[in-house]
């Protein structure tokens, strides 16, 4: 139970934490959220509506309508076959290319006129205070793209522009011109009061080719059945800008489509009429000569009927087949024994009952018994026995006994099986002249039939399509004119603010999503628990740069620092040394800049300022950093390890303001760090410092950089490894894991520097170890921009 309330409470923190991650930027999502809104009131407030217009019409069940109505004469010839049914026809003929072109020509939709307002462009269908007339036009007319503009100067004139703007000059209204394209007269409206009251007073005719018009039209216009399955009533539907103009569109859609459907039905049943009569003259003739045919055949063949004397001849036919087939497999058996014979050893026996007639079956029934007994007696004897060679003997003549017969058997099979075949082929010879006869016989036979049957088809229908032709109607009814929907359905007002709320909370949200998608530094003690090695403590964002922690200090850091002490205190007080008294901490850190030396120097002045005996030893004496928070003579620790006199008190400095706090420097550069690491002098002087102290905080190298704090670690009696937030790359953290797993650090613990933002500390860390390893960090090295710095492009 405990630990599902622990589980629950990670969580409630993880999402707490995760809304806070967005929360905090809320200003951005306001600022979005308003953006987004705007546009969508100005997308509302100028975009072109859209309204839907529809049409329902009942397709009448004319026996599959229009065309197939009429040749639904010759349904029951399979002539309808492929087609699906009445209503998918018609949905491609309302569809059709063809039917839209001459609808669009019709009404005219080829010329258009618009008048330009202040932030957009509106047609004026049926609205024009000017129309435009064109005639003696060019084959090409349909095909013209073009536009030209008229100025209403009065009641009376104008002034016309071409496309490029340039005038034409002015005309009055009914005058005839002359242009490029074609003849035209531009008349006025029939109110002069319109035009006085007309905006703009400027109107741009725009001529495109037929064609693309259709196109439009084409695309827009949708035509479904009400019900898929069984209705034969048609939705017609489509989408446009102006009410009053796809009202018209699906109105003389319907009335041209009723019209050529009735004239495709006159059409087609006057040709129908016409190859009706034509063929029964054709027909009439060419019966009368099929059944003089009939006649001529059964004179000339002398039969009555074919197939009852080709049944006799077939039966016959089915017996000789038989025989043959018979012997050929009995002489297939003699032929395969004899094979076997001639391969057979003395010693082996022969298949029995193979050959049920003649002399072999007994002959091979004795040389079977001689062969086993033969075998038997050899199982107690050599063959030299007397018995045996007699017994061989006659194995051998019987042999020869059985071969023979075997072979009389076989040339008497193959004389019956000639026989058989003389036999077959005398009646096959009879057979093969029925089929001829009955397939010329068939042929004439056919044709009479066929021309009768075809003969009385076509008088039925001659008298079905004169009825036809008597009623011609519309194949299609209007259930309900073309209706606009007085709403919009493009723009919708609730559907574009939601979107732009959802926008405006989204472009921001997946802003902060992908910023920390593509963030690869550490943050939180968190972004620890990949690795799963114990956590210190965290110490915020430095509010001093140089300053030592002393007894007066109360910021966030120095109180960070106190609590980081007092847990380090814990986990040392775990540790059994019954050896020694003093405790060695040692501090390290991945890679430069993390605050390494910043956390050794004022954890080191935290304990001492408890009225413990401290020592703080710089032994990242490759590139020491400690004088930038403490004033250190140049002499200090390598000096004592290079030396081979002198103690190492000489080198110890006591630090100001502090009762018991000492430092030992890290001194000069060596040439050869490690192997100043590794001299023996360096264990000597552990066992004495941990006499003399009660803490002994070491400052040493970062570990991915050099080994000299790998080749330190045993001395330590815990390791605080500092990670710097907003810093260190989360992937390098499989440094300090794999080194806790492998226990290389002894009693290591995670601490996390420089928490609470991403600046970084004032101090600046400045390593630049000249080792060559390629990490680039130095104290010339910039501190990267914020993603808000970079939004901006501030500095």
């Amino acid at each position: 139970m405990p630990l599902m309330q622990d589980n629950e409470l990670d969580k409630d923190i993880n999402l707490r934490e995760l809304a806070s991650r967005y929360l905090i930027h809320w200003k951005w999502f306001v600022i979005s959220s308003i953006i987004f809104i705007s546009i969508a009131f100005l997308y509302l407030r100028y975009a072109t509506p859209q309204y839907s217009v529809s049409a329902t019409i009942l397709i009448k069940d004319d026996k599959k309508g229009g065309i197939a109505s009429e040749l639904s004469a010759f349904s029951d010839l399979g002539l309808m076959d492929n087609v699906k049914s009445n209503v998918d026809n018609e949905v491609e003929i309302l569809k059709a290319r063809s039917l839209i072109k001459k609808t669009v020509y019709e009404l005219g939709f080829n010329v258009s006129y618009f008048v330009t307002g202040n932030l957009k462009t509106v047609e004026t269908y049926k609205k024009s205070p000017v129309k435009v007339t064109f005639f003696n036009t060019g084959d090409d007319f349909l095909e013209k793209d073009t536009i030209f503009t008229v100025k209403i100067l009065s009641t009376t004139q104008f002034e016309l522009f071409d496309k490029e703007e340039n005038s034409k000059g002015k005309y009055n209204f009914g005058q005839k011109i002359d242009s490029e394209i074609s003849s035209m007269v531009i008349t006025s409206a029939t109110s002069s009061k319109k035009i006085e009251n007309f905006d703009t007073k400027v109107v741009s005719i725009r001529l495109l080719p037929l064609n693309s018009v259709a196109g439009i039209y084409r695309k827009k216009l949708q035509v479904e059945p009400v019900n898929q399955k069984a209705s034969s009533v048609l939705t017609l539907s489509l989408i446009d800008p102006v009410k009053a103009k796809g009202s018209d569109f699906l109105n003389m859609l319907i009335v041209k489509y009723n019209t050529d459907a009735i004239n495709d039905k006159n059409i087609v049943a006057r040709k129908t009429d016409e190859f009706i009569n034509q063929r029964l003259d054709s027909i009439n003739s060419e019966l009368d000569d099929v059944e003089g045919g009939v006649e001529t055949f059964k004179k000339k063949n002398k039969v009555t009927d074919i197939t009852s004397e080709a049944q006799l001849y077939v039966n016959s036919a089915s017996t000789y087949e038989a025989n043959v087939l018979q012997t050929t497999t009995r002489l297939k058996v003699v032929e395969a024994m004899l094979d076997l014979m001639n391969k057979n050893e003395i010693t082996d026996v022969i298949p029995a009952n193979i050959i049920p007639e003649g002399d072999a079956q007994n002959l091979i029934a004795q040389y079977n018994q001689l062969v086993l007994t033969r075998n038997s007696l050899l199982q107690s004897s050599s063959l030299t026995n007397p018995q045996s060679i007699i017994l061989e003997r006659q194995i051998i003549g019987l042999k020869s006994s059985v071969i023979e017969s075997l072979n009389n058997l076989k040339s008497s099979l193959q004389i019956s099986q000639r026989d058989l075949q003389r036999q077959e082929n005398l009646l096959g010879g009879k057979i093969g002249e029925v089929p001829r006869q009955e397939r010329e016989f068939r042929v004439i036979d056919r044709q009479q039939k066929v021309k009768e049957a075809l003969y009385l088809y076509l008088l039925q229908k001659r008298e079905e399509n004169a009825i036809t032709m008597a009623v011609t109607a519309p194949i299609s009814k209007v259930i309900d004119e073309a209706y606009v929907n007085p709403l919009p359905v493009s723009p919708q007002k609730n559907t574009a603010y939601l979107l732009a709320i959802f926008f405006g909370i989204a472009v921001p949200f997946l802003v902060i999503y992908i910023r920390d998608l593509l963030d690869t530094k550490i943050h939180t003690l968190h972004d620890f628990d990949a690795i799963a090695v114990p956590f210190l403590g965290d110490v915020p964002k430095a509010e001093f740069n140089k300053e030592l922690v002393n007894q007066h200090s109360r910021s966030s850091t120095a109180e960070s620092l106190r609590i980081i002490r007092t847990n380090l205190e814990f986990m040392l007080n775990t540790i059994q040394d019954s050896e020694y008294r003093a405790k060695t901490v040692f501090v390290t850190s991945t890679i430069p800049k993390e605050g390494k030396t910043f956390i050794s120097v004022n954890l080191a002045a935290t304990m001492a300022l408890t009225g413990k005996k401290v020592l703080l030893v710089a032994m990242d004496i490759r590139n020491p950093k400690l004088d930038e928070y403490i004033n250190v003579p140049s002499k200090g620790l390598t000096n004592f390890l290079s030396s081979k006199e002198g103690v190492i008190e000489d080198y110890i400095i006591k630090q100001e303001g502090f009762e018991d706090f000492f430092i030992l420097p890290p001194g000069i550069i060596p040439p050869n760090p490690a192997e100043l690491l590794m001299s023996k002098k360096v264990e000597a002087l552990f066992d004495k410092l941990k006499n003399e102290y009660d803490y002994v905080v070491v400052d040493t190298a970062p570990v991915s950089l050099v080994t000299d704090t790998l080749i330190l670690a045993h001395f330590a009696d815990a390791f605080v490894y500092v990670a710097r937030a907003n810093h260190l790359d989360k992937r390098m953290l499989a440094i300090p894991g794999s080194l806790y797993r492998d226990g290389k650090l002894p009693n290591m613990a995670m601490l996390l520097n420089d928490t609470g933002g991403i600046d970084g500390y004032g101090y600046g860390y400045g390593y630049g170890y000249g080792y060559g390893y390629g990490y680039g960090y130095g104290p010339d090295i910039q501190k990267p921009k914020t993603w808000k710095e970079k939004l901006f492009n501030k500095k």
